[in-house]
């Protein structure tokens, strides 16, 4: 009795579906942004790119998207051809559903080093038709600066920049204890090396963390480094404002906060920070 076939590995799932789709037929859309390594998620159907001109049924486990343009792709030895992921990255901002998820996609890809500004901005501009195209132009140089989060670019847009806070060093390169390199989020080297560190997780398990960071932030005012979640820049850019410019002014900033928008709860005064609500 021969022994049962074990399961079939994604490799084989995916050549199955590209030669299913047969003539012109490449992996796009999420499938090509697991292979990349845009998403650490497989993605549960595989999606596959034809010709406009062509028209097949899609299995189940299958999506079928259709293209007149020629895409960019890649076929290494053994996979099937997929979108590089800068092609990968505008298919996905068209059909991003917000701009925070334009936002997440661009700075996680430049956050892993794999995208080319240059190249990514050339195919943008050849789509004729793009959704989150004003978006997207904000989003490219300021990810490809140093905003390699969502949350970081939401720092440097409604913390930072509205503010008028100087310009920090964008992850700002370390050798840590072990003689390995970290990176730190921010870093002001020429105000006593001030840091700001942005800890991307949305949401925290109890109270109690977010009592303990809120009283290290406001020590760390006259000490070395400044802790944010998504909170403090999402719903409290002000008050977190306010607070990294009194640590700023401790080692020498003479700058002045400027206020965000009319309804700003920062104080623009040279007094101490207020604790964040």
């Amino acid at each position: 009795m021969s022994p049962s076939p074990g399961p079939v590995g994604r490799s084989a799932l995916l050549w199955a579906a590209v030669l299913y789709a047969g003539r012109g037929a490449y992996l796009s859309h999420q499938t090509a942004a697991e292979i990349n390594g845009l998403s650490d998620d497989e993605s549960p159907a595989i999606s596959v790119t034809i010709p406009a001109n062509r028209r097949i049924s899609a299995p189940p486990g299958i999506v079928i998207h259709h293209s007149a343009r020629k895409a960019m792709t890649w076929r290494p030895p053994g996979m099937p051809p997929y979108t590089v992921a800068e092609e990968t990255v505008i298919d996905l901002v068209q059909t991003a559903a917000a701009a925070d998820d334009v936002i997440a996609l661009v700075t996680r890809g430049y956050g892993r080093r794999l995208l080319i500004e240059d190249q990514l901005r050339l195919l943008a501009r050849e789509r004729r038709k793009l959704r989150w195209r004003h978006e997207l132009d904000e989003i490219i140089p300021v990810a490809a600066g140093g905003a390699h989060s969502s949350l970081e670019y939401r720092h440097d847009r409604d913390v930072q920049r509205a503010h008028g806070l100087p310009e920090p060093v964008k992850q700002d390169r370390f050798r840590k204890v072990d003689g390995g390199w970290g990176y730190r989020d921010r870093c002001y080297p020429q105000y006593g090396s001030l840091v700001i560190e942005l800890d991307g997780r949305r949401f925290h398990p109890d109270e109690q963390r977010g009592r303990d960071t809120e009283r290290d932030n406001q020590a760390a005012v006259t000490g070395t480094t400044l802790r944010y979640g998504w909170d403090d820049v999402t719903r409290r850019a002000c008050e977190t404002a306010e607070q990294e410019a009194a640590a700023l002014r401790n080692r020498g900033w003479t700058g002045t906060l400027q206020p965000c928008s009319s309804s700003c709860r920062a104080s623009t005064g040279h007094g101490n920070a207020r604790r964040p609500a």
